[in-house]
């Protein structure tokens, strides 16, 4: 704890604000008010914590108070100064504040976007808990809101991790209106933890999960995967609560040559353009069809089609294709071909 000597310099001028104020009763002037004020920021600046800056102000009006004079005006000045002081005193945390918000989103951006001198960055880092020569996982959320740090979802969500894990290590934030979460990348239970909570608070929104990488490019690349995974959610219609980007490399492998995949979209999908109706009809039963594992009355049941309306259409896709989907080397075709039509979003968009 500092001693007296330590608060001197932040009464400057108190003692005889009080006896002036003492001896005329007057209120203190607008300039004594912001010297107040700049001294309260000073002390904040430093350091010092407000509750002993107020004790130290009722000792100094004690001690520097006049024999002769008005009480009620002493007091007055007291409060009138230490209501300044405390105004500047706060004035220098909000400043604070809006300083280390900045500076940690600043962090946030170039971590996540691979910017700045890597050894920088490792040691900006080590300010929010992260060992980046170690390896990290990405999770993402998004809801039916965009959230930023302050809201109450993302600090909701951050209690939820602390009071669980405590300070391991983790960094949570909000970047492009999604929560992001970062952890050790052997520390699976805090990403299941963040998902589960974070798919619960944003009311049935989606998280994706990064694989671990080491090193700073390892979380631009893990977040990366994360986002990925949610745009193919998105374009592929995944309803699943919790995605990982571990469990869905095939798509990125497939979209990789975009010409090819057209190509064989066209080829093998193209004909069902001669449908009545087109093809978005027999492409949706094929979609469900296989999404539910080739079997025909799950299917019906998510078309609510009857099972014969269903087999009908399959067979319809036969005459017209010239595969079979119920053959397992057809149905392979057919299948990465359908992939291949919801990423394009063919036949919406001409390939």
């Amino acid at each position: 704890m500092a001693g007296p000597d330590a608060y001197a310099e932040y009464l400057t001028g108190y003692r005889d604000i009080l006896a002036d104020a003492s001896a005329t009763g007057r209120r203190l002037t607008r300039a004594e008010l912001e010297s107040r004020r700049d001294l309260g920021e000073r002390a904040a600046e430093a350091g010092l914590g407000l509750r002993a800056m107020v004790a130290a102000h009722m000792a100094e009006t004690r001690a520097g108070r006049p024999a002769a004079g008005s009480v009620d005006a002493v007091l007055a000045a007291a409060a009138q100064a230490l209501d300044a002081f405390a105004e500047g005193y706060e004035r220098a945390q909000r400043d604070a504040v809006r300083q280390e918000e900045a500076a940690r989103r600043e962090f946030v951006d170039d971590l996540l976007y691979g910017r700045s001198d890597l050894g920088l960055l490792a040691q900006r880092a080590e300010r929010y808990g992260l060992r980046l020569s170690h390896a990290h996982a990405v999770a993402v959320a998004c809801g039916g809101t965009a959230y930023d740090d302050g809201d109450p979802v993302p600090r909701e969500v951050e209690r939820a991790l602390i009071g669980r894990f405590g300070d391991r290590s983790i960094l949570l934030t909000t970047k492009d209106g999604r929560m992001v979460c970062i952890a050790p990348g052997n520390h699976d239970d805090v990403l299941a933890h963040f998902a589960q909570h974070a798919h619960t608070v944003t009311d049935g929104g989606q998280v994706a999960i990064g694989r671990a990488h080491a090193g700073p490019a390892g979380v631009v690349q893990s977040y990366e995967e994360a986002l990925n995974a949610l745009d193919l959610a998105e374009r592929l219609e995944l309803g699943e609560p919790v995605l990982h980007a571990a469990d869905l490399l095939v798509y990125p492998v497939l979209t990789r040559d975009r010409q090819a995949m057209a190509d064989l979209v066209i080829s093998a999908l193209g004909p069902l353009r001669q449908a009545r109706g087109g093809a978005r009809p027999l492409l949706d039963t094929l979609t469900a069809y296989f999404d539910c594992g080739c079997v025909a009355a799950e299917a019906a049941r998510r078309l609510s089609l009857s099972v014969r309306a269903l087999t009908y259409r399959l067979d319809r896709v036969r005459q017209l294709t010239g595969a079979d989907p119920a053959d397992p080397v057809q149905r392979y075709t057919l299948q990465t071909a359908v992939i291949g039509a919801r990423l394009l979003d063919w036949p919406a968009k001409p390939l």
